[in-house]
């Protein structure tokens, strides 16, 4: 038999969580088959067959944990029919029906009539006790082999092929559905659904009550006028987007322009807290925050100061995509120094982003809402957005988090000023 096994987790991540099987035992596989999924702390890892074979027996059900390199499965490798007989017997008339075939049609009829009796013969000699079992127990006598005088199908014979059957239906892979308990809280028949909590999710809660623990986190606000950074895509919008072979430019390319400028103007912002030490990070590499269905991750643009506004812009969709299909890497989201939060796309008008440890300051996105506004001497609507810095006190004083966030706002509603570098 050849072993499935669970692959060699990444340094930062002990252990994982079986997430889904995606094969049953008695299932055919084929090479590089999709087997089975584990959730670990960061991202869910796949794990693919090596060569055709069967599955014979799964070790390891959905929400077990499991150790790097841990058995979790068996099979056996080779090619195997898909539709193949299950037992001797059907090999025995498959085999007969085949070599009839050659013959002529009256050996062929011939042949399953003779089939047909030699079912009835074993279901007439098995004994009663042994036919009640096997009803109960929705068995076929017909496909057991009887270890009695002549043949004969004994009550042993069929409570070994019950206990076979169990242990089959012990091994088989439970769904969500089987996690999901529903407990009746009053007389009125109203439920409560309970499920345990995904792995990443557990592991988000963790690091978010870690960051309320351990930082003297604080948050500050300001609103930033949006106009000109939409009347530069309404401008612009077509001639990019046939520029960048279907690129879309959208507004997160200029939020992360802004925020990488303002991060080498206050590279405190950029730092870490290490024990008693302070590290200062020489590049800018932007984590961007987004929901995944089995909770929030955040991948990162690395070297971030080095891309154009068509690398962020594909590469923030192309972490959009593969976070919807549990695809991310361990890769794609090792490190940061930085992240960018949006609750805007939700409809969020204002909110406080907790810090994703060791970085030292999140920012906060919220949504594009039309307001009066003071331009001038004269009330005019202006589309506005509020931003919010959270940041680690620690490190970072207010008077310096404040000039950054108010950078930011420059930036944006003055993007020349990032050409200018003024």
């Amino acid at each position: 038999m050849t072993e499935i096994k669970a692959p060699e987790f990444p340094e930062s991540i002990a252990d994982g969580e079986i997430a889904t099987w995606h094969v049953q035992v008695g299932d055919v596989i084929r090479r590089d088959q999709l087997l089975v999924e584990i959730e670990t702390d960061k991202v869910v890892l796949e794990v693919v067959a090596q060569e055709d074979g069967q599955i014979t027996e799964i070790l390891k059900g959905e929400g077990e944990t499991v150790l790097a390199e841990e058995v979790l499965a068996r099979y056996k490798a080779g090619a195997v029919s898909e539709k193949g007989p299950s037992n001797p017997a059907e090999n025995d008339t498959s085999a007969s029906l085949a070599a009839s075939a050659s013959t002529s049609t009256a050996t062929t009829s011939a042949t399953i009539e003779s089939t047909g009796a030699a079912a009835s013969a074993a279901e007439a000699i098995a004994s009663p006790a042994a036919k009640k079992i096997a009803e109960e127990n929705h068995l076929d006598v017909t496909k057991l082999v009887g270890s009695g005088k002549g043949g004969r199908i004994t009550k042993e014979d069929v409570l070994k092929a019950v206990e076979a059957s169990d242990k089959i239906s012990a091994t088989a892979v439970p769904t969500q559905a089987n996690l999901v308990i529903e407990t009746p809280i009053s007389n009125e028949g109203r439920v409560e659904r309970r499920v345990p909590m995904t792995r990443l999710r557990a592991s988000v809660a963790r690091r978010l009550i870690e960051a309320q623990e351990t930082a003297a986190m604080l948050t500050t606000f300001n609103e930033v006028d949006m106009t000109a950074i939409m009347d530069l895509r309404r401008q612009y919008k077509e001639a990019f987007e046939k520029a960048h072979d279907g690129t879309r430019l959208g507004f997160m390319s200029f939020f992360v322009r802004a925020c990488v400028e303002a991060l080498k103007r206050f590279p405190a912002v950029n730092a870490s807290i290490d024990g008693s030490d302070i590290v200062y990070h020489g590049y800018q590499d932007i984590g961007v925050a987004v929901g995944s269905p089995r909770g929030l991750v955040v991948p990162v643009l690395r070297d971030a100061d080095s891309l154009t506004l068509a690398e962020v812009e594909s590469q923030i969709r192309e972490y959009g995509t593969k976070a919807q299909a549990n695809k991310l890497s361990i890769d794609d989201m090792t490190g940061g120094t930085f992240t960018i939060s949006n609750g805007g796309v939700y409809g969020s008008l204002l909110s406080t982003p907790i810090l994703n440890p060791p970085q030292t300051g999140i920012l906060g996105m919220h949504k594009i809402q039309e307001r009066p506004m003071a331009v001038n001497g004269e009330v005019k609507i202006r589309p506005m957005m509020y931003l919010a810095l959270s940041y680690d006190h620690r490190l970072i004083d207010g008077q310096e988090a404040v000039r950054f966030l108010v950078t930011i706002k420059d930036f944006l509603e003055e993007p020349a000023r990032i050409l200018l570098d003024i």
